[in-house]
């Protein structure tokens, strides 16, 4: 089966009334957990973006808080799982500011993990590249939020 390109999705939708869309919708969401976990965010979460952000950062502190940490194999395996589930919220919302506050999270969460991620040349390495990330996004942010992000991202890379 031959995938149509997102223009011709677009003008197919168009000539679509607004029962056939819901339809659409709704047999969409029964597919994947991620369709409908994005319906929900555009449907229930979108219009306050700041409530989204602060669900997310609380779902992300329950997993660092569960971590085992035993082991840096373990701490590698369950980082990595947060950061997963990070970049698939990050992808549902389409403001950058969203995801520079999200990675930001990250990494101070990151950085206050026992034992420290020092010691773990994998994880001093992922740290870094989410510092990258967040610097190359926030290139394309106005000045003023530059500034106040820079700040923490300054700290961030001090603090490891």
């Amino acid at each position: 089966m031959k995938t149509a390109s997102l223009k011709e999705l677009k003008h197919e939708l168009g000539d679509r009334s607004p029962k056939e869309l819901l339809e659409l919708c709704l047999r969409l969401s029964k597919f994947k957990k991620e369709n409908k976990e994005l319906l929900s965010y555009l449907l229930f979460e979108a219009a306050d973006e700041a409530a989204f952000v602060e669900s997310v950062k609380k779902e992300m502190e329950e997993q660092f808080s569960l971590i085992n940490t035993s082991s840096y194999y373990f701490i590698n395996k369950s980082v990595r799982k947060i950061l997963r589930m990070a970049k698939k919220y990050i992808r549902y919302s389409p403001n950058k500011e969203t995801e520079v506050e999200l990675l930001i999270y990250f990494c101070s969460e990151m950085a206050e993990i026992r034992p420290s991620i020092q010691d773990s040349l994998k994880l001093r390495n992922l740290y870094q590249r989410q510092l990258k990330a967040i610097g190359k996004i926030l290139s394309g942010l106005h000045e003023d939020l530059q500034y106040d992000y820079q700040m923490e991202l300054e700290h961030l890379e001090i603090n490891i």
